[in-house]
């Protein structure tokens, strides 16, 4: 650290590390704290995610702290619900915790367009229609040709266990406005457009 002229005799060492990490565009530095006594620090000397330093390059403007956060997004890492609205807020990040993601505009900056569309959400609206299009053609689907249907149409943001609730859920929803009804089992179920909408 004394060699990198780092040493934080005045407090400005750490506070100087991430800003020269932010001027070369690199990801910011990582604390391991877990063994007591002993501060574990990576610096890093290479880009982890071009998009991510793309994105530092072109947006001049952006405070250490909202570099320091997007960094953590990059990571997968958590953030304090605080930040996460403040960041929503200014546009530049999506997506529900933890699964949090660059924003569309962000996206449209660092060329993550493609990622963007497979991680944003479509609303229930969008997922209501394809099951209700299934039906209307095939007459019933059990459970598993519906999550056949919706599965790779959700958000790769989720992982399979939200997934699964997730469709768990619409048609839960989708039952009780009364659309369609399961005429099978629940462990066996077999749906079918509800008369109204049948007709």
């Amino acid at each position: 650290m004394n060699e990198l002229n780092m040493i934080d005799t005045m407090g400005y060492g750490i506070y100087k590390m991430h800003t020269e990490q932010a001027r070369r565009y690199l990801p910011m530095p990582d604390y391991d704290l877990s063994e007591p006594g002993v501060v574990k620090i990576t610096i890093y000397g290479r880009v982890v995610d071009q998009a991510y330093s793309r994105l530092l390059m072109r947006n001049k403007e952006l405070s250490l702290e909202d570099i320091i956060a997007l960094d953590r997004v990059q990571k997968g890492l958590l953030l304090p619900d605080e930040t996460i609205r403040r960041l929503r807020r200014a546009g530049l990040i999506e997506g529900r915790k933890p699964n949090l993601y660059l924003s569309e505009s962000v996206a449209k900056v660092t060329g993550k367009k493609t990622d963007y569309i497979k991680t944003r959400a479509q609303d229930d609206a969008f997922y209501a229609g394809l099951i209700t299009d299934y039906l209307s053609k095939f007459g019933k689907a059990s459970r598993e040709e519906i999550n056949t249907l919706l599965w790779d149409k959700l958000s790769d943001g989720l992982d399979d266990l939200q997934k699964t609730n997730k469709i768990r859920n619409l048609l839960t929803k989708m039952r009780r406005s009364g659309r369609i009804r399961n005429t099978g089992s629940r462990k066996a179920s077999q749906w079918e457009l509800a008369e109204k909408d049948a007709e």
